[in-house]
């Protein structure tokens, strides 16, 4: 069995930070799985069986969030004794918010274009780029984590959740126009 109260890095042996090896991270789930999998306490006491289910919800949430760029970041501020206020999060950057109007009317136009697949294709790359950038710069906040960087790490998650709205919107868009054709 495992213990309930550890942080999602140390039930999965890994080193507390953003950048983390995906390999390892799924090895570990595997492993864990495996022991904690509610179908191997099928036949036993009934408190054993909650336990298992526990450690095994457990289990698959902190996979679920170190697995995910965004909800990784949001942990490790949390860990870090920061709120990233979930999704009523918002940016005082002027610029960024600027430019989100521009892709949601990019977005909005969509089904204007000449080719719009090929337009939606390229506003889609243009956003995975941005959300891949915030990454990049997540993995150096964190590993800094002074005060003023996980402030600024606060402030690129709530750039990411714009942008993975942004690109789940365009994902849904994307959907509609194949069923279109």
């Amino acid at each position: 069995m495992i213990e309930l109260s550890r942080n999602y890095f140390e039930l999965f042996g890994l080193p507390v930070r953003y950048t983390l090896d995906p390999v390892a991270l799924a090895e570990r789930y595997r492993e864990l799985q495996r022991v904690v999998h509610p179908d191997r306490f099928a036949n036993a006491p009934e408190q054993e069986r909650r336990l298992a289910l526990q450690q095994a919800t457990l289990v698959n949430e902190a996979f679920e969030t170190l697995r995910d760029p965004l909800r990784r970041a949001q942990y490790l501020l949390g860990l870090h004794g920061l709120d990233s206020n979930g999704e009523t999060a918002t940016t005082r950057d002027a610029e960024f918010l600027m430019q989100q109007m521009e892709l949601r009317e990019a977005l909005a136009s969509v089904s204007e274009a000449e080719d719009p697949g090929l337009r939606l294709d390229a506003l889609m790359r243009d956003i995975r780029k941005m959300i891949d950038a915030q990454v990049a710069q997540l993995a150096v906040l964190f590993e800094e984590a002074t005060p003023g960087s996980l402030e600024a790490a606060r402030e690129a998650v709530s750039r990411m959740q714009f942008l993975n709205k942004l690109y789940n919107e365009a994902e849904a868009r994307e959907a509609e126009l194949e069923e279109s054709f």
